[in-house]
């Protein structure tokens, strides 16, 4: 078992590494999916078997077939090397500083920080689906829909980067 996790867990860092190092987009979609899968095998392990089926079909499935439909319809070939100016990487900087201090206030002050997430212990009246549903979009709702408006953002940013000059 232990060498399946550490299989797995390798499985995910490489397929994140050649998300970052690939120069082709279909490429870095594909190392994603290999990413993906990776993650599903882990939870799948961890006995989340719902969470490790879900990985699967959403992620691994319904989202990188978005994924590679936006980059085939962008026609994004290989990226060119830009020249970054020096307000680019100041700015640049300045968000990364920014995101740091947010997750550090996150991490000291949330509310959920330093507590052990609630246990779903088997209970023959209410199913493990049913549980994680009440969890997600009562307790944990304000998260998913910033992980929401985050994928978006990141969405239109990235159509925003690709788009070409109008000549």
């Amino acid at each position: 078992m232990t060498f399946l996790f550490y299989f797995f867990s390798a499985l995910v860092l490489f397929g994140g590494l050649g998300v970052v190092f690939a120069k082709n987009p279909v490429s870095a979609a594909f190392s994603m999916v290999i990413s993906f899968l990776g993650m599903a095998a882990l939870f799948i392990q961890l006995d989340a078997f719902l969470i490790g089926v879900l990985q699967v079909l959403v992620y691994a499935g319904a989202i990188m077939v978005l994924f590679l439909f936006i980059i085939m319809l962008l026609d994004v070939e290989e990226v060119e090397k830009r020249k970054l100016s020096l307000p680019t990487v100041i700015r640049a900087g300045g968000v990364g500083a920014a995101l740091v201090v947010l997750i550090s206030t996150v991490l000291m002050r949330g509310g959920t920080a330093g507590q052990a997430l609630p246990k779903l212990v088997a209970s023959p009246e209410k199913s493990d689906v049913l549980r994680i549903g009440e969890l997600l979009f009562g307790t944990y709702w304000l998260p998913i829909q910033i992980i929401a408006v985050l994928l978006l953002t990141a969405t239109v940013g990235v159509v925003v980067l690709s788009k070409r000059e109008l000549k």
